[in-house]
């Protein structure tokens, strides 16, 4: 929208109303532009009648360019404040007052000399430049002081709607995100607690003697034991599970609570390798630790949670037989670098930041594999959480050759801990 120039050297400005209504300030304030008009003429009055009461008085003391400066003044200011019709008034007020109050013969309207025509006319011609010059500089004002006006509102309007599609936008992937999180956690639960409920129906036929639809069934002890293996099995599943839930949910509230202490990273590692064992005895385990490395002050029991995740996602991921490589250095930017390598299949660059999203696994989600090891897919999740909690980063990289290597970092404790374990000048290696 923009203003509207009227033939009377006023501005209309558009005033935004509702949406889709343009509505002009003449529309909103007629009384007021009314009032501004007249007044206008009112000020071209006075202004000129002032200026001829205090100079009548001293015609003899000043010349008439003085007196036709004083009522040039007037026009400019009423050109200013009020536009160019009173302006043009202002000008015959002044050329009339000049003449009859200040020009020879005094009270007169007669001019006797010619050199007063000159400047009566020239008087005249120079209050009328002045005037339409100054209302022209006052439309353009405000001609710019609307425009600018009107930017500021399209503006706040496009802002307005950028915040609203983003609003939608996020609605819609706060949406999507819950939908998937919904299927990947309905899938989680509802399988262990199939096989539970179909072992557990099984065993109970058994006891009456038959099924709901009067076949007959007989179990022997082999048939049971397998039946109560699946319970117990699918059980330790299912409280993994939820143990998982509800670690994930203290990480994510930052309600998790570290306790820090000084602690070596072979003592670390070789807690999540024992809690581990049953899962590595078909596979290699090489443990490469830097020798004299420093401590670290960390949460023991939560920094060897990841490393048996890792170490657990590089057993089930990797064919038997292969090797799983477990390393520790001293990187130059403080910190001490861990690392679990396996000789599976890998992860492709595109999952590689997925992998640490809650409830994905990449053989289910990202389809890298047919084999379908189990799994909650919250325990890089966690991992990430917990090693972030320490200021660190964890993050994948591909191995030398087939396979996966995650890696993250610790920070390094006090070096001149006096519990620091004696340790060997070569790398350890353990099968």
């Amino acid at each position: 929208m923009h203003p509207v120039a009227t033939a009377l050297g006023t501005v209309m400005h558009p005033v935004a109303t509702a949406p889709g209504t343009v509505m002009t300030y003449n529309d909103s304030v007629p009384a007021n532009v009314l009032g501004n008009k007249w007044s206008g003429y009112g000020g071209a009055v006075v202004g000129s009648a002032l200026v001829t009461a205090v100079l009548a008085p001293f015609h003899q003391q000043i010349n008439s360019t003085t007196v036709a400066l004083a009522f040039l003044l007037v026009v400019l200011f009423v050109a200013l404040f009020w536009g160019s019709r009173p302006a043009l008034l202002a000008s015959v007020l002044g050329v009339f007052s000049l003449n009859y109050f200040f020009l020879p013969p005094l009270y007169t309207l007669s001019i006797s000399h010619p050199q007063n025509w000159i400047a009566l006319a020239a008087f005249f011609t120079t209050a009328l430049a002045v005037g339409q010059l100054s209302a022209r500089a006052k439309r353009r004002a405000e001609e710019a002081e609307a425009a600018s006006q009107e930017i500021q509102r399209l503006y706040q309007e496009l802002q307005s709607a950028f915040e609203r599609a983003s609003h939608a936008e996020a609605l819609r992937q706060s949406e999507k995100l819950k939908s998937a999180l919904l299927d990947a956690v309905t899938h989680d639960l509802r399988t262990p607690l199939t096989s539970i409920k179909a072992s557990i129906t099984t065993l109970l036929d058994e006891i009456r003697g038959r099924s709901p639809d009067d076949q007959i069934v007989a179990l022997d002890a082999e048939s049971r034991r397998e039946m109560m293996e699946v319970i117990d099995e699918e059980s330790d599943r299912l409280n993994r599970f939820i143990s998982g839930l509800i670690e994930l949910a203290r990480i994510e509230a930052g309600e998790l609570h570290l306790q820090r202490r000084w602690g070596t990273v072979e003592e670390i590692i070789s807690t999540a390798l024992a809690r581990a064992e049953n899962l590595t005895r078909a596979h290699q385990v090489i443990l490469n630790v830097e020798s004299e490395l420093p401590v670290v002050r960390v949460d023991e029991r939560a920094v060897s949670e990841v490393v048996y995740t890792l170490v657990d996602n590089a057993a089930k991921y990797s064919p038997e037989g292969t090797s799983i490589n477990i390393s520790a250095r001293r990187s130059g930017d403080g910190m001490v670098t861990m690392s679990v390598a396996d000789q599976g299949k890998g992860i492709t660059p595109d999952l590689r930041e997925r992998v640490f999203d809650k409830f994905f696994r990449a053989t289910r989600d990202g389809d890298i594999s047919t084999h379908q090891p189990s799994g909650t897919g919250m325990g890089l999740a966690i991992a990430k959480g917990i090693i972030e909690a320490h200021d660190g980063r964890i993050w994948i990289e591909s191995a030398n050759g087939p396979g996966t290597r995650v890696v993250f970092t610790l920070p390094i404790g006090d070096e001149e801990f006096t519990g620091e374990a004696d340790y060997a000048a070569e790398p350890k290696q353990v099968v």
